[in-house]
């Protein structure tokens, strides 16, 4: 089982518009509402590869019933959801479909209580007994202690569970002090850890804080990866375009899949950059466009040693 731990769940809702432009009012052309968070996205790409996954953290309210509700008929995904007194947040993305962008608005999350918080850290705990690994995903909610990655990421090393960190900021820097196996940022992420806009020097200084492996993402250009076996630099073959909302979260989910299947590193990358690139080309977060994946999973170009420079 591979458990995911989303914190800060959300109600992903997705307007698409055929422009956006502001102070107008806009005739919505399609909306589609899922669970959503950085987790949970993660957690319906595995099951879509076939992986069975659990996922943890925190529901409230109205909104947190409606995202415990649509989980039950999501195939493969077990909820191990915490109850919370406050109200789970929705994110909004709003796609404009003439410039092929998309805005994304995200609300803070329900306070969480300190009792909230320990009866969480217990049931995490009692989770991981029956894990292959587990990803910390995502932002903090109001409450959360910012050293939480941190704590839980040395929860899981003591219990011998793999454990990948995606998420930003100080939560990112203190977290990676605690040596997790593998952390997933991307390129403006990566430079505020590290203070360099130079991504493989970035890497490199991100190692040195006590991450064991790092996996950059660079955004169209693929993932930048450097580990004790070597680096790498791993690119799709061309551009997918479509929304990008979700596309972090399906590379964390292929490389989460290629370590539990024990891929070496190149068949890792591959299978992450085009999850990345084939939910892109997918309607919402935490979906895949399962022929385009098929299409680039042998196309995706992977270089090692100093030709990933």
């Amino acid at each position: 089982m591979i458990l995911t731990v989303t914190l800060n769940t959300a109600l992903d809702i997705t307007y698409r518009v055929p422009a956006l432009r502001p102070h107008a009012s806009h005739r919505v052309s399609e909306v589609i509402e899922r669970p959503g968070g950085k987790g949970l996205n993660v957690a319906r790409v595995l099951a879509a590869l076939g992986h069975e996954v659990t996922v943890t953290g925190f529901a409230g309210g109205a909104t947190g019933r409606v995202i415990q509700d649509r989980l039950t008929s999501t195939p493969g995904v077990i909820d191990a959801l915490l109850p919370v007194s406050g109200a789970t947040r929705r994110t909004i993305a709003i796609v404009d479909e003439r410039a092929d962008d998309t805005t994304q608005l995200n609300e803070p999350g329900p306070e969480v209580t300190p009792s909230e918080w320990s009866a969480f850290q217990e049931a995490y705990e009692d989770l991981l007994a029956s894990a292959d690994a587990v990803a910390l995903c995502g932002s903090l909610p109001p409450g959360v202690p910012v050293g939480a990655y941190a704590g839980l990421v040395r929860t899981a090393r003591a219990a011998g569970v793999p454990v990948v960190l995606d998420t930003s900021g100080e939560p990112l820097r203190r977290g990676v002090a605690a040596r997790p196996d593998l952390i997933k940022p991307n390129a403006d992420e990566l430079a505020e850890l590290t203070g360099s806009h130079e991504p493989l020097r970035a890497t490199q200084d991100a190692l040195r804080r006590g991450a064991r492996a790092v996996v950059a993402s660079l955004g169209t250009d693929g993932l930048l990866a450097a580990a004790p076996e070597g680096r790498w630099r791993a690119a799709p073959p061309a551009r997918v375009h479509g929304n990008p909302t979700g596309a972090g979260d399906s590379a964390v989910a292929g490389l989460l899949s290629g370590l539990v299947d024990h891929l070496p590193w190149p068949d890792r990358l591959a299978r992450a950059v085009a999850l990345s690139a084939a939910t892109v080309a997918a309607p919402v977060a935490g979906e895949f466009d399962r022929k385009v994946y098929e299409e680039l999973l042998e196309r995706v170009a992977v270089t090692s040693g100093v030709n990933a420079a």
